[in-house]
């Protein structure tokens, strides 16, 4: 995939010849753009730079990690990001400190949603879910899904906790096609609420008015600190250690049901610290100006 894409992007930079290359994040598209430009001398600037979960066995561990030692601007969204890149020996000039985009975003997109209508109304009619009272799941990590003894520990855990709080799952294609070869599907249904996947609105509507996240993504557990929704992360380990120290985030590795099953329930109607690790909403300005200034000078 990787490789696809990177001799696809370097045709698309000599086609353009941009002044720059500007990156996301942790996927194979952001080390096969930053591969690609750097390879052509072009400068790569990478938006959220600096995380770490030391999980080498985790593909986006790879790609953050690479695409940071090839680019010309780090853009971080926490102290605790830059200080990863000041321990690998970046040098200091290339570490910008902005914040985090996603909570731009959270902020713009988050005021436009409300409980009324979309996804969740849907829920409302089709199973009387209302806001407030479900836990909203999402499972799509290799880790997980490739595993089956993970991957059924999470599913006794929703299971058994859905008699209690009624589990809203929207499922990733991935994992939809696991738990059908393992003939898990059907029984699931019958006590999980499971819906497609949605588009991004609706999966804020489903965050903003959950009363609990239950998730192994990296992004969802920052939109549930935006939203100051409590969550349990399906990981052994999180590049968002800020919000488990600030007790926003609990950590559950998905061994066994029990454990899950407890620390679900242990994070219904929890809150944490008041805090702001991920900047005053300006990330992007912050980008733009920093590039701006260099770019332009």
């Amino acid at each position: 995939m990787t490789g696809r894409m990177l001799s696809e992007i370097e045709k698309v930079l000599l086609a353009e010849k941009p002044d720059a290359v500007l990156v996301y994040g942790d996927t194979n598209s952001t080390l096969a753009g930053a591969l690609a430009a750097v390879k052509l001398h072009i400068p790569v600037a990478h938006v959220e730079a600096g995380l770490r979960s030391f999980n080498m066995a985790m593909p986006e561990e790879v790609n953050r990690t690479l695409t940071d030692h090839v680019s010309k601007w780090l853009f971080t969204p926490t102290e605790v990001a830059a200080a990863h890149l000041q321990h690998e020996g970046i040098e200091a000039g290339k570490v910008v400190p902005v914040g985090d985009v996603m909570f731009d975003v959270a902020l713009h997109h988050g005021a436009r949603v409300n409980a009324q209508g979309g996804v969740l109304g849907k829920l409302g009619v089709r199973s009387g879910i209302k806001p407030g009272n479900y836990c909203l799941a999402t499972v799509h990590r290799a880790e997980n899904t490739d595993h089956p003894a993970r991957l059924s520990a999470i599913v006794d855990a929703f299971t058994a906790f859905a008699k209690e709080t009624p589990v809203v799952w929207p499922l990733h294609p991935r994992t939809r096609g696991v738990l059908a070869g393992q003939g898990k599907l059907d029984a699931l249904a019958q006590s999980v609420i499971l819906i497609d996947p949605v588009g991004y609105l609706d999966m804020v509507q489903l965050e903003k008015h959950a009363a609990l996240i239950a998730t192994d993504s990296g992004g969802v557990q920052k939109e549930a600190f935006f939203y100051r929704v409590p969550c349990v992360t399906l990981r052994d380990e999180t590049e968002w250690v800020e919000l488990v120290e600030a007790g926003w985030n609990r950590l559950a590795p998905p061994i066994e049901s029990a454990a899950v099953l407890s620390a679900l329930r242990a994070r219904i109607g929890a809150t944490g610290e008041d805090v702001t690790p991920y900047g005053m909403g300006d990330a992007a300005k912050r980008i733009v100006a920093c590039l701006k200034q260099d770019l332009c000078a």
